[in-house]
């Protein structure tokens, strides 16, 4: 079986209450048990969100031989976190760069992901749906 951590940075706590109009109204707890039930018997989930930089880096230098993989919505720090960058650098747990929306279609202070040079891929505007998206991506 395999072992995924889904991983999100900062405001990805309020989802299903904010922005609804772009991020749709359900919760990740909610999307969380949708996603355990559809890969049950294949995939074991961890969840793991934090509005701290540090606490996210942590998370990814955690993941060395513990997960076969990282589903990783950084929220801001997408734009703007150079050490997110090289925490993943760092470690050989492959990173698949989620985020509900198309940044490419928000402002262009979002177009630029300092994540997805050093990401297997990125998966973005499918909704909650790019977080499925991106377990098969790394299911292969």
């Amino acid at each position: 079986m395999k072992k995924i951590l889904i991983l999100n940075g900062p405001n990805l706590n309020l989802q299903g209450r904010r922005d609804v109009e772009i991020y749709g109204s359900m919760t990740f707890e909610e999307y969380i048990a949708e996603l355990s039930q559809r890969y049950a018997n294949k995939v074991e989930f961890d969840y793991f969100q934090s509005n701290i930089e540090g606490e996210l880096i942590n998370s990814i230098h955690q993941s060395v031989d513990k997960y076969d993989g990282i589903v990783f919505n950084a929220g801001g720090y997408t734009h703007t976190s150079v050490a997110l960058r090289d925490a993943i650098s760092a470690v050989k747990t492959p990173v698949v760069e989620v985020h509900i929306s198309s940044i490419l279609a928000r402002e262009e202070f979002r177009h630029i992901s300092m994540i997805a040079p050093v990401a297997k891929g990125s998966i973005m505007g499918f909704g909650l749906d790019s977080y499925r998206l991106a377990v098969e991506a790394l299911l292969g």
